[in-house]
């Protein structure tokens, strides 16, 4: 028989060591650090068990693949779209995003459409009072007789719930809210966090019940708790957006019966949360005369491509050190593009201040807007508009080329259908080459109004 050695553990985070400290190394929680007895050695042999019926080992050509993958629609086709079709029988969704974003909204949504299809859903809130989730409920319009709420924190209770009600889907709001009687530490530590979410996904495997679990995150963003969470659940999925704007996207960042590159699109609104099938129009501007300083491009967030504006502003100013102010574009990118601008192209920048900013809060993150930028802050500085029905998308190198970007066929299909009829993209080799296009298309649609009006 292994021998017990005497070892301290943090009852917090679960790190281990063989020498007392006041506090813990890993968590930096003071007082946590107790004395406990851990078995060592090795275990020189096993006895093997019987295997129960039914779980034997099959060959791989004789296991049917539409077994526990018969997806069942939320009855929100964004978040389907996310989700790869619709919730996998057995599933555990980890749902995670910023305080006040939206996520217990989003859930108790896809928790009425359920029952709306008369599937039992059991809806456990352990942040708020039965009473709160039946306000919300009302001002959203998900109540519904198949919709059974619970406020618990205690997962042994949890469990006796859902052997009561028998629901086909369940949502727990929040696992960092859950504790466990069987593992040491508060409420969203890891260890109670790796026990609650353990026996979780284990319900859900042996009765083929999806479970949709909410996740609290950290202030850099990441999900609270230990990373094995992350490993355990089968879809890992992000609610974004700014408070400060009624759009949000959510996007899986891991997915086991689907692809990890798609986005929903969702808008907040005084009824609830309702979905965006085509937000196209809610990131371009409604002016109906070219202005300066304006340029569209096509970005793409995972498969969706998606239209933005940017737009610019460039002031001559006296101070020795121009401002250089962005918002929804990475700064150190356009100051990168300025540069270029002002050598590659002969447009001088140095003494003047520039702001460039994108249309309805989108932030553009990748290379492909490069060239929409550089052309909307030479615009600015040239006071040449660019056309409406002109779209660029392109990445800027620091030599002037404008080398092609990924999908560019699904960015072109897209621009044709909202009716660019003018793209400028790779094609043109050079900024210089793309700023003569764009000019040359604006002195066109200028000749073209002209000859309209007389």
């Amino acid at each position: 028989m292994p021998k017990a050695s005497v070892n301290y553990r943090c009852s917090d985070c679960g790190w281990s060591t063989a020498k007392w400290v006041g506090r813990c190394p890993e968590c930096q929680a003071w007082g946590t650090v107790a004395e406990t007895a851990q078995p060592t050695g090795v275990l020189r042999a096993l006895k093997p068990v019987t295997i129960a019926a039914g779980r034997e080992a099959r060959a791989i050509t004789d296991i049917d693949p539409a077994d526990g993958t018969n997806r069942r629609p939320s009855g929100i086709g964004e978040f389907d779209r996310v989700l790869g079709g619709g919730i996998v029988p057995g599933a555990a969704i980890l749902l995670s995003g910023e305080p006040g974003v939206g996520k217990s909204t989003l859930l108790l949504e896809v928790a009425s459409r359920a029952a709306r299809a008369r599937n039992r859903v059991l809806y456990v809130s352990a942040e708020e009072s039965v009473s709160q989730v039946r306000m919300r409920a009302e001002r959203t319009g998900a109540v519904h007789d198949e919709l059974y709420l619970a406020s618990e924190t205690d997962l042994s209770t949890i469990v006796a719930q859902i052997d009561a009600v028998d629901p086909s889907l369940v949502i727990v709001d929040s696992v960092q809210t859950v504790s466990s009687s069987s593992a040491e530490g508060i409420a969203g530590g890891p260890s109670q966090v790796r026990e609650v979410a353990s026996a979780l996904i284990r319900i859900a495997k042996e009765r083929d019940l999806p479970v949709l679990i909410v996740g609290h995150v950290t202030k850099d963003g990441s999900i609270a708790g230990p990373r094995l969470l992350e490993h355990l659940v089968d879809v890992v999925c992000q609610f974004e957006g700014d408070r400060q704007t009624a759009l949000r996207f959510i996007r899986a960042l891991k997915n086991r019966f689907g692809p990890t590159d798609e986005v929903g699109c969702f808008e907040m609104t005084g009824d609830g949360i309702a979905e965006v099938p085509d937000p196209s129009g809610l990131f371009l501007s409604r002016t109906t005369t070219p202005v300066s300083g304006t340029c569209v491009t096509v970005a793409m967030e995972g498969r969706r491509p998606l239209p933005v504006e940017v737009q610019a502003l460039v002031v001559g100013t006296t101070a020795p050190n121009p401002r250089r102010v962005t918002n929804g574009v990475d700064a150190s990118r356009v100051a990168m593009l300025l540069a270029v601008l002002e050598r590659r192209a002969g447009i001088r920048l140095g003494d003047k201040d520039v702001y460039v900013s994108t249309v309805g809060g989108v932030r553009l993150t990748e290379p492909g807007a490069d060239l929409a930028i550089a052309l909307a802050i030479a615009s600015a500085a040239t006071e040449r508009a660019i056309p409406h029905t002109l779209a660029a998308f392109g990445e800027i190198s620091l030599a002037g080329e404008i080398r092609p970007v990924v999908s560019g066929k699904q960015r072109t299909a897209e621009a044709a259908r909202l009716g660019f009829a003018t793209r400028v993209d790779d094609r043109s080799a050079t900024v210089r080459e793309a700023l003569r296009v764009a000019f040359t298309a604006a002195s066109t649609d200028r000749e073209r109004e002209l000859d309209a009006a007389f």
